[in-house]
């Protein structure tokens, strides 16, 4: 039999040595849970700045296509007579001419729309309507 301190070879150059010191290796076994804690913890945070960098990869790739995709519409609408300078100018244009032409019937109106308004706030009947004059005689007994 080999004595219990002696050093076995393992994985070629490493050796590892058994004591029967117990504290000494609780100290290592926490050591290692120490190295072990760090080495998990780094690797989160690596994983995460990978996650940024691919969330950042991808937002340009999108706003590449986006722009991409953009210009080719453009350049199909303009193709096509589309929403290019020439038919916004000349929606432009006539959107204006009616807007002057609602001015132009408001000025011509308002005057007569003023007359009608005051006309019919001036018109005051004084007739007392037979129902209402039956209405107050029951009301009080007359």
């Amino acid at each position: 039999h080999k004595d219990p301190t002696q050093s076995y070879p393992y994985p070629q150059h490493h050796t590892i040595t058994f004591t029967m010191n117990s504290g000494s290796g609780i100290q290592e076994l926490m050591a290692a849970e120490t190295r072990a804690s760090q080495i998990v913890a780094e690797a989160r945070i690596a994983r995460g700045d990978r996650m940024k960098q691919a969330q950042t990869d991808a937002d340009e790739l999108i706003a590449a296509y986006r722009l991409e995709q953009q210009d080719a519409f453009d350049k199909a609408t303009n193709a096509s007579g589309g929403s290019g300078g020439d038919a916004s100018a000349k929606l432009q244009a006539e959107t204006n001419k009616n807007i002057q032409a609602m001015q132009g019937q408001f000025t011509k109106n308002a005057q007569k729309a003023v007359d009608v308004l005051l006309s019919k706030c001036c018109e005051v009947s004084l007739e007392v309507p037979t129902a209402r004059i039956r209405s107050t005689q029951k009301l009080y007994g007359k």
